[in-house]
């Protein structure tokens, strides 16, 4: 899999989503047909988020071990990875070291 460097012909928030006391920073972009993403970065934390919509969590940059909702074994994923979260699920996500870069494609 390649890792998405540039995105064209969206609109970008410019505020940024800041979630976890800072541990997680990100902002939303949308393209001319609707379709919804986040770009962010996860600093080294262990947290929980919940998911509304479906997401698959492409990597960029840094790795992080991930459990979804109702699994016990941990993951590991890395640049030009993804894994898959249920919509109105939650996972648990650990970044050790260097910040964790993504992007978060909805639905």
């Amino acid at each position: 899999m390649s890792i998405t460097e540039k995105i064209d012909g969206i609109a970008v928030t410019t505020k940024a989503n800041v979630y976890f006391d800072g541990k997680c920073v990100s902002h939303a972009i949308t393209f001319a047909d609707g379709t919804r993403k986040s770009v962010g970065v996860i600093m080294p934390a262990a947290l929980t988020f919940s998911t509304g919509a479906p997401e698959i969590m492409e990597g960029v940059g840094g790795s992080c071990r991930v459990r979804l909702k109702g699994e016990t074994e941990w993951t590991t994923w890395g640049a030009g990875e993804s894994f898959k979260v249920p919509g109105n699920s939650s996972f648990d996500i650990e970044v050790i070291g260097e910040p964790y870069h993504y992007i978060c494609h909805f639905g």
